[in-house]
């Protein structure tokens, strides 16, 4: 068995997926992960996909609108965010109200899908793959909540849950490589960048052909391998800045107290972060405190 270096599917995303021609791959992919039959009418523009400069490497984001008209907006992220669920939850929002125009009912609400693909420990758990829903259900019964027959045959849908937004989280550095379903395939190409000759998921032959890394042009190779040198030194970077600025921490904590230590150390990984050109914005979001703060910490060192 064999298996091919291929395209990264955050530059896939970013160059190639957003060609109509090419949405099968795309669609193969939800497909797998929603196991149902995916059919992308469109891509769209989302108010919340704005990204700061260091974004630029760290993540990418794309929004589908299937044949259903169901919002699906998938992201990949590389470089932790300790409030990425914030984020996460705040985008679902954001798009709910983005596409329902003033004055409409609110039964023209979309469904929403917010698919994180996501290259770091995202709270703590044992699994790979996550999925968030709501329910409903009695205090006093514990039955859940049903639509009614006029509300089944209006939506489409069966539980009052359903017409909420559902969470796609996958941790891709957790995957061990054994590919136990098509789902897995998918993920082994999104850890590794390649595809077994044998994997059989939906848009995997696609993307065997069209993501091959031999295919592009010597200029394109260039431009493929410049992203992926950047993207590894911002990350780099930005791991530095948390290291070495909590390990500063940690030795005055020993010195003078756990609380002293903790705040030293949020000060100096704002300094490092700084002193190496990661923005203001996404320090703020490496160390948790406010723009202001962070901006005070830079002033006076």
């Amino acid at each position: 068995m064999q298996n091919r270096t291929l395209l990264s599917f955050d530059w896939a995303v970013k160059r190639l997926l957003r060609n109509k021609a090419n949405y099968v791959i795309l669609e193969g992919f939800l497909s797998e992960l929603l196991k149902r039959t995916i059919k992308i009418k469109q891509l769209l523009d989302s108010e919340s996909n704005k990204e700061h400069s260091f974004d630029k490497f760290n993540r990418v984001d794309i929004l589908a609108e299937n044949e259903e008209g169901e919002l699906m907006i998938v992201e990949v992220q590389f470089t932790s965010e300790y409030d990425y669920f914030h984020r996460m939850l705040y985008g679902a929002g954001k798009l709910i109200t983005q596409f329902v125009a003033k004055g409409d009912d609110y039964a023209h609400v979309r469904k929403v899908y917010s698919i994180n693909i996501v290259y770091f420990d995202l709270g703590k758990g044992n699994d790979y793959v996550y999925h968030g829903s709501t329910s409903f259900y009695g205090l006093h019964t514990g039955d859940e909540l049903q639509l009614s027959p006029a509300q089944q045959k209006e939506f489409g849908m069966t539980r009052a849950g359903d017409l909420f937004p559902e969470y796609y989280i996958l941790e891709i550095q957790r995957f061990d490589d054994i590919a136990k379903d098509t789902l897995d395939e998918w993920i082994y190409y999104l850890k590794n960048n390649k595809i077994e000759d044998d994997f059989k998921a939906k848009g995997l032959s696609q993307a065997r052909e069209l993501l091959d890394y031999d295919k592009l042009s010597d200029k394109e190779k260039q431009a493929y391998d410049r992203v992926l040198e950047s993207r590894r030194g911002e990350r780099d970077a930005f791991y530095t800045a948390r290291i070495e600025g909590w390990a500063e921490g940690e030795a005055i904590g020993v010195e003078k107290g756990r609380t002293e230590g903790m705040e030293e150390g949020l000060r100096n990984v704002a300094l490092n972060a700084h002193r190496v050109g990661i923005p203001l914005p996404d320090i703020c979001t490496l160390t948790g405190l406010s723009k202001d703060k962070v901006q005070d910490i830079i002033d006076n060192s």
